[in-house]
C-alpha cells in the first residue's frame, strides 16, 4: 500500500504541475489569438473536467495494480472508453444548445481531452516499467 500512495501522490504533483502549464497555454493563445470567439464552456470547466476524470481513472488503475493485478490493459481500455461517453455527456449540453459556432468550442475540449489522455498513458507506462 505504500507504493500506492507513493505514485499517487507523484502523479498528482506531476498532473498539478501538468494542469498549470497547460492551462497557461491554453489561455495565453485564446486570448491572443481567440479573444473575439466566444466559447460556450469556460477554458477551466474544459480542465476541471479533464483533471477529475484523469485523477479518477488513474487512482483505480493505481489500485487495482497495487492490490495484485498485474493485467490491467482490459480495465484500462474500458475506462478510456468511458472517458470517451464523460467527454460526449460533458459536451452534450453544447451539442444539444441552439449556439451557432459549436466547432470552435469542441476543437478546445478536445486539444486538452488529448493531451491528457497522453499524460495519462505516459504516466501508466512508466509505473508499469518499473514493476
Amino acid at each position: 500500500m505504500e507504493d500506492f500512495k507513493k505514485r499517487q501522490i507523484t502523479f498528482l504533483l506531476q498532473l498539478v504541475g501538468f494542469s498549470i502549464l497547460l492551462f497557461a497555454i491554453h489561455s495565453y493563445l485564446l486570448y491572443y489569438f481567440a479573444s473575439a470567439i466566444l466559447f460556450f464552456f469556460p477554458t477551466w470547466q474544459i480542465y476541471t473536467f479533464h483533471i477529475i476524470v484523469t485523477l479518477a481513472f488513474y487512482s483505480l488503475i493505481n489500485y487495482k495494480f497495487s492490490n495484485g493485478k498485474k493485467d490491467i490493459f482490459n480495465l484500462f481500455m474500458v475506462m478510456t472508453f468511458l472517458k470517451m461517453i464523460l467527454a460526449i455527456l460533458f459536451l452534450l449540453p453544447l451539442l444539444l444548445s441552439d449556439y451557432e459556432n459549436k466547432q470552435p468550442d469542441v476543437f478546445n475540449f478536445f486539444i486538452a481531452y488529448f493531451l491528457y489522455l497522453f499524460f495519462e498513458v505516459f504516466a501508466i507506462t512508466k509505473f508499469l516499467q518499473k514493476a
